[in-house]
């Protein structure tokens, strides 16, 4: 790791969940929310030095992606199951009676939270992303999700669509689908050479809605909308890359006029953050927005070159809040934590990291996000569990005065110079 940056803690995986993988994390006032394939855990973080585990639920269902809202906490189930119970076990999605979609918790009660909705979406949701309503009256679900076949009877071709749930903030168990709006009306990107999947939906959206602008990480294709109605986001640019094989996610800057769109080349089981792949692939891409229109700058990899056993690729990262300033960490399966700089777009650079090295089992470790919230940056590891590191280095020292009450990651909020963010829950 690099000479600024710190680990301070690791809580390893709780009992319950053990043998499934760390996915996604949110956060919520002193808490944070770590996903994994098996359900999903609570911890305190009020000291971040000590966190403490609160709670373990179990209930499968790959990829169990979290994000909260007030006392909601919401799952995606991308893996075919018997039905939506907490007691599924898999099942073909030939099967019409198979489920795959959203889980609704009501973690009011951090020590127990309850299951108390499912909605079932086609082809299920491998993300999702929360919009709330202006009025507070209700949140919307962006469900992204893909790969239909002919003989799926809950995920038929063409696919190529988005699906939105309205949850009533004060009766959730009264979610709903409301709109499905087709985002590829004529077909995506489907024939470039290099892609590992033809565009057959959205991997990934990253909402800000203070700014009613949503990207798409859509397969083959980066895609800006509008989403100044919720209910119905409009698609208001386009690009490919040549050397993208697979739109994973996007990043805002606070400003909203620049977009890192990451490339998960290898689906993540890959090692191609060696020298054979390169620098430009596997990487982030680096956009600016001028006039609506998505404007390429440069790339951005981590600049060591990891073991031909390691799986390593661009994955989930968050901004760290510094006035004036473009700079986000970044989780990179086997390659660590990675903690760079894009103010300049065309010359990004790293200024810390922090890796353990190879695993013992190939291509089957590293971190799925990782994200600054209030001070630290939290990991979730595979199978280490969750991990907690300190950076120090004048150059993000200020973010330190910077509080959230909440932090979604793929519904990104501005943050203010210091003090509180918006208590937007």
């Amino acid at each position: 790791m690099s000479p600024n940056v710190a680990h301070v803690a690791n809580i390893p995986k709780p009992t319950p969940i053990t043998n499934t993988i760390n996915t996604d994390i949110a956060f919520s006032g002193h808490y944070a929310y770590v996903g994994n394939y098996g359900g999903f855990s609570i911890y305190d973080i009020r000291n971040p030095r000590k966190p403490a585990a609160v709670s373990s639920v179990v209930c499968p269902g790959s990829q169990m992606d979290v994000s909260v809202y007030g006392n909601l906490l919401f799952g995606s189930v991308d893996a075919s199951r018997s039905d939506d119970s907490c007691n599924s076990t898999s099942q073909s999605p030939t099967i019409a009676s198979s489920w795959e979609g959203v889980r609704i918790f009501d973690i009011s009660d951090k020590a127990n939270p309850r299951y108390i909705k499912s909605v079932e979406t086609d082809c299920g949701s491998h993300t999702h992303t929360l919009v709330p309503d202006r009025r507070r009256k209700a949140v919307y679900v962006y469900i992204s999700s893909y790969l239909p076949a002919a003989e799926y009877p809950n995920c038929q071709p063409p696919h190529d669509k988005l699906t939105i749930i309205k949850v009533p903030l004060n009766k959730p168990t009264e979610a709903t689908i409301v709109s499905t709006p087709v985002v590829f009306p004529d077909g995506g990107n489907e024939t470039q050479p290099g892609l590992l999947l033809p565009t057959t939906g959205c991997h990934d959206i990253t909402a800000y809605p203070e700014k009613g602008i949503a990207a798409g990480a859509c397969m083959g294709d980066g895609v800006l909308f509008d989403i100044s109605d919720p209910e119905n986001p409009r698609v208001t640019a386009r690009t490919t890359d040549p050397n993208f094989a697979f739109w994973h996610s996007a990043t805002f800057n606070n400003r909203g006029n620049k977009v890192v769109f990451t490339d998960e080349l290898g689906g993540g089981g890959g090692a191609t953050c060696n020298e054979a792949t390169g620098p430009t692939r596997g990487a982030d891409a680096i956009y600016e927005i001028h006039r609506g229109r998505l404007v390429f700058k440069s790339y951005f990899k981590i600049p060591r070159h990891q073991a031909d056993t390691e799986n390593c690729v661009a994955h989930n990262g968050s901004l760290i809040p510094v006035k004036g300033k473009d700079i986000m960490v970044q989780a990179w399966y086997q390659g660590g934590i990675s903690v760079w700089d894009f103010t300049d777009s065309a010359r990004p650079q790293e200024i810390a990291y922090f890796e353990r090295g190879p695993f013992s089992v190939p291509f089957s470790a590293g971190y799925w996000s990782a994200y600054y919230y209030n001070g630290y940056i939290y990991g979730s590891e595979f199978n280490k569990g969750f991990d907690i590191l300190k950076i120090n280095d004048k150059r993000t020292d200020q973010a330190n005065g910077v509080r959230m009450h909440t932090l979604n990651v793929q519904t990104q909020q501005s943050y203010p110079d210091r003090g509180h963010g918006w208590p937007w829950d």
